[in-house]
């Protein structure tokens, strides 16, 4: 994507000069240097920790920098606010969402900042702006919908639609595309080509190196808070990742051994919220996939499979005992391990320590119990040290809140629960969300582990490139239904897309 041409002498939107963070006992950023241009996009690059949400944190208000300066348009910035950050055009979508769940979609995109026809609010106006918007990102939702209904991408869609109805001239995306589908991406992006014709710089921090030569016109890569080059767009995705890690990191998908053994756990006519009767089966030694469109119907039968939403009809078997009628706890003690994709909300206690999120899923298993009900502390120590040393989690993290780790790592601690006892079947949603690639290398090493140690392996992603390389055998869904079910040789990425669509009848 080539960037606007724009007069000799044009200042860049924002540029940070030399910019510094320290933490006690962290130097974050290290005299950082980083610009964007008008109609342009920037991308940020590195590995989770590196700085990248540090830099753009204090550039969108924030946090303070130790040392250094942030320049608008040409001019010294007083920026010690997202307040400030937002009268000098800059505004930003981060990972972390600022939604209120029990508001509608209308309600949160106005959220204070209301359209008024004197005193009362004028509804009828926000309403047209509002669908006007998700009309010109191509990405329409229901206004009147509680937050809470909406999945990941929808929310992220909705984040993305408040910072553009403020007009930015600065706009940060921070993983704006780490749950959404191809399709929703490509629609992103060509809103995204949109505003830079309109002279919007647009500072983007991906880990999805195959988007790059779609969306960026400079990439700057960060390692251990110092930047470690500026390159072009079209540089090989070889040379970026040995920028990122210091390293060349070998094929990031492993080839997983393919032993499939009789089914452990079915599905049959299963119906409930978003989902329409199916039915599939789950086999140990085997990666079972399943692709779609936000709101299809693979993450949601999951969840109804695990007692998390309602089911209407339809069976479930698991090792040959019924089911269908259990709760959440019962598939967890039958031997179901579920790693649901929003870590922050549904997979971590923020508040606590990576030990103390570990030691959550070794408290059903014998390593750490003793009589009497009771915990061994020392165990569960011991326990943490092995746990990490397996998912390749630095020890020192262990006593440092989960909140303070990257996205890297607070997954490392999810996928050390499925180390933590026996489990059965292992169900991946969304396992990558928001990771790096040396990260992304690890965890599917260890799916790799699993499946060819004879357990049962699910992934359920967006990320179309993951999940087709992860597959033995992949389900597509559309509407609520199995669209068409492909076999390791057939998962092609024209066969899956043209399936997004489809009602089809199911296959197991």
């Amino acid at each position: 994507m080539n960037a606007v041409p724009l007069p000799p002498g044009t200042p860049p939107r924002v540029e940070a000069r030399g910019i510094s963070k320290r933490y006690p006992g962290l130097l974050a950023l290290d005299h950082v240097t980083f610009s964007v241009m008008p109609g342009e996009v920037h991308v940020l690059f590195g590995e989770n920790g590196a700085g990248k949400s540090t830099l753009v944190s204090i550039i969108a208000g924030v946090n303070e920098p130790s040392d250094g300066e942030v320049v608008v348009n040409g001019e010294s910035a007083e920026i010690h606010s997202v307040h400030d950050a937002r009268t000098y055009g800059i505004n930003a979508v981060f990972q972390e969402f600022s939604l209120v769940p029990s508001l509608s979609v209308l309600d949160n995109l106005f959220l204070g900042d209301e359209i008024r026809r004197g005193p009362f609010l004028d509804h009828a106006r926000m309403r047209r702006e509002a669908t006007a918007l998700f009309g010109r990102i191509g990405f329409p939702l229901d206004l009147d919908t509680p937050v809470s209904s909406l999945g990941r991408a929808e929310q992220q869609m909705l984040e993305i639609a408040k910072a553009l109805r403020r007009e930015p001239t600065t706009l940060i995306l921070d993983e704006p595309t780490a749950s959404l589908t191809e399709k929703e991406t490509d629609r992103l992006f060509s809103f995204i080509a949109e505003l830079k014709t309109r002279g919007i710089g647009i500072i983007y921090i991906s880990h999805r190196i195959q988007e790059f030569q779609r969306i960026a016109d400079r990439i700057t890569v960060l390692r251990d808070g110092r930047v470690r080059g500026v390159v072009p767009a079209d540089t090989p995705e070889s040379e970026l990742v040995e920028l990122m890690a210091g390293r060349a990191i070998g094929k990031i998908y492993p080839s997983i051994a393919h032993r499939p053994g009789p089914p452990i756990l079915s599905a049959r006519d299963l119906t409930g919220a978003g989902v329409e009767g199916v039915s599939f089966d789950v086999r140990p030694g085997e990666v079972l996939g399943l692709a779609g469109l936000v709101g299809c119907g693979k993450s949601e039968v999951w969840r109804i499979i695990l007692g998390l939403s309602r089911r209407s009809s339809g069976s479930v078997t698991l090792a040959g005992r019924d089911m269908s009628a259990a709760n959440t706890g019962d598939m967890i003690r039958a031997g179901v391990f579920y790693l649901p994709p929003d870590r922050k909300s549904e997979g971590l206690m923020l508040a606590l320590s990576s030990l103390d999120n570990m030691a959550l899923g070794m408290l059903a298993g014998d390593q750490v119990s003793r009589s009497r009900g009771r915990i061994s502390n020392r165990a569960i120590r011991t326990e943490g040290l092995r746990l990490a040393a397996q998912v390749d989690l630095a020890p020192g993290h262990l006593p440092r809140p989960v909140s303070q780790l990257s996205g890297g790592n607070q997954q490392k601690i999810l996928f050390s629960r499925g180390f933590a006892r026996t489990w059965e079947v292992f169900v991946f949603d969304e396992p990558t969300v928001g990771v790096d690639v040396g990260t992304r290398a690890a965890l599917y090493l260890l799916i790799k582990q699993l499946t060819e140690s004879g357990k049962a392996v699910v992934v359920i992603s967006s990320d179309l490139p993951e999940v087709m390389n992860l597959s033995h055998r992949l389900l597509v869904f559309a509407r609520g239904r199995i669209s068409t079910v492909l076999e390791r040789d057939e998962i092609e990425e024209s066969a899956i897309l043209g399936h997004f669509f489809k009602q089809g009848e199911l296959a197991r």
